[in-house]
């Protein structure tokens, strides 16, 4: 089996775009003091990346907005909120939402 040296290429740069992002500032900024105010606002950064791929997944369908109990991704992120924000529970809520897609989409 002969591999094209280009696909290794491509493998080797796509290990090391991934690698280095992760280890650069994890080495550079070890031994230094890192501001408060920068830690506070890295905090946001995860909210902030998950709102900017939730919300146009949930409500934008073929390329409009819905917001409304016809879009079956919004009545499930609706119904399902209150689970996750009580008790915390990825899996739970998760199968709460495929359920009720499911059951949306095959019985309504």
């Amino acid at each position: 089996m002969k591999i094209d040296i280009n696909y290794l290429h491509l493998i080797f740069a796509m290990g090391l775009v991934t690698y280095l992002p992760r280890m650069l500032p994890a080495t550079l900024l070890s031994k230094r003091k890192i501001p408060k105010l920068f830690i506070k606002f890295l905090e946001f950064v995860p909210t902030a990346v998950l709102s900017a791929l939730f919300f146009p997944g949930v409500l934008i369908v073929e390329n409009r907005l819905s917001i409304g109990i016809s879009n079956p991704l919004f009545l499930a992120a609706l119904l399902t909120f209150p689970l996750a924000y009580k008790t915390k529970n990825m899996f739970a809520t998760v199968l709460l939402g495929m359920g009720i897609v499911i059951v949306f989409n095959f019985f309504v």
